[in-house]
């Protein structure tokens, strides 16, 4: 009878691992490098008075879609009109109608409110003048909102109807919403705003914004 060579126990044991591993280390997929820049957008909110009441975010997903987060104090409960605005400026020419100069909301041009690119949904104030907003809209890229002239996030006195008026109502003889009502879905008078901020990730450590918000919030003579 010829001799049958036996394999130790320990040492097939630790040929099976090796093996398998080597089997699924050929089924793995290395990740893709992470981009250097990671592009998002940082506000500073501020109200008529020039004091800082609050913040937001927006992050550019990979899905394409932009979440937005917003942080904010000492508002009016109730519901607000929340918009992205055309201009990133928030000074202030006449205390009248604060914040004019952050322009019409961004489509304003090619829509009537309610389908402009920066129309958002309103912000619900609780009763200590506290909201905490998040949500998400792919009706822009934030690279598009650093153009020329920036952005600006405004935020209303009064609630936002998105120019939502069945015709059964009339204003001036004419049956349903006014040019006005179109345009802005009557949210009142501009109370916050907060010019976006590029903020590039470059690493761990490193961030890079840029200096607008500083010069077009800055109250003073020059900023009113």
């Amino acid at each position: 009878m010829e001799p049958v060579n036996r394999v130790p126990h320990r040492r097939r044991n630790a040929w099976a691992i090796l093996a398998s591993a080597a089997f699924f280390a050929s089924l793995a997929v290395a990740p893709a490098p992470a981009s250097a820049y990671d592009v998002s957008a940082e506000v500073k909110l501020y109200n008529a008075a020039y004091q800082q009441v609050g913040k937001a975010k927006l992050t550019e997903r990979g899905d394409g879609n932009v979440a937005v987060h917003v942080d904010v104090r000492g508002l009016t409960p109730g519901f607000h009109g929340f918009h992205l605005h055309a201009v990133g400026k928030c000074t202030i020419e006449d205390p009248a109608a604060p914040f004019t100069s952050s322009g019409g909301h961004l489509g304003a041009g090619t829509n009537n409110h309610g389908e402009h690119a920066g129309d958002f949904p309103v912000l619900l104030v609780r009763s200590d003048g506290t909201a905490n907003v998040r949500f998400s809209t792919d009706r822009f890229t934030l690279e598009a909102l650093f153009d020329a002239d920036g952005s600006a996030l405004i935020i209303h006195a009064n609630r936002d109807n998105y120019a939502n008026i069945p015709v059964r109502y009339t204003a001036g003889g004419v049956a349903g919403p006014d040019a006005a009502t179109l345009s802005t879905g009557d949210a009142g008078a501009r109370v916050v705003c907060g010019v976006l901020e590029r903020v590039v990730k470059r690493d761990k450590g490193h961030d890079d914004r840029d200096d607008r918000d500083d010069r077009d919030h800055k109250g003073g003579k020059d900023g009113r």
